[in-house]
């Protein structure tokens, strides 16, 4: 019983630090714009990728159709 006490104190403790940290973080603006810059271009790829393999990409057309090479930057 004790064991299991000692377990949910360690946990507890455990959260309690998580959230403290997180608190402590604050939520502002960035300094620069690399972030976002970041953030765009990986979105922008995200969306090539999910054009280049399609259901039709992958199934239907010979292997260059799909190829997402053409798009990338």
């Amino acid at each position: 019983m004790g064991a299991v006490l000692v377990l949910f104190g360690v946990l507890g403790v455990i959260a309690a630090l998580l959230i403290v940290t997180l608190l402590r973080r604050g939520s502002g603006r960035t300094e620069n714009a690399d972030g976002l810059l970041i953030e765009q271009d990986r979105r922008l790829q995200a969306h090539s990728d999910r054009t280049s393999y399609n259901s039709y990409a992958a199934h239907n057309a010979p292997p260059t159709m799909g190829d997402s090479q053409r798009y990338r930057r």
